[in-house]
């Protein structure tokens, strides 16, 4: 079994919206990538965007600047 660390998730309310913001991210080389989304989060979409823990306030930018709102930002455990 995988140890579980800590990860900042960003949960989306459409597809769309996750993948855009993948490409919006890896454009810019920002570390972290789409993964189902976890259990513990209710979303309208299946996908969340996991980078790592510590930089919420960073992640919220890049989410302003693509344009994108997200429906969740939390830290968990994954």
């Amino acid at each position: 079994m995988r140890k579980r660390e800590p990860r900042l998730i960003v949960a989306f309310y459409t597809t769309h919206d996750a993948m855009a913001f993948e490409d919006f991210c890896r454009g810019r080389g920002v570390e972290g990538r789409l993964i189902p989304l976890p259990r513990q989060i209710s979303a309208g979409c299946g996908l969340a965007w996991s980078a790592p823990p510590g930089n919420a306030a960073g992640l919220w930018k890049l989410l302003s600047d693509a344009g994108i709102a997200p429906q969740h930002v939390r830290e968990l455990e994954i």
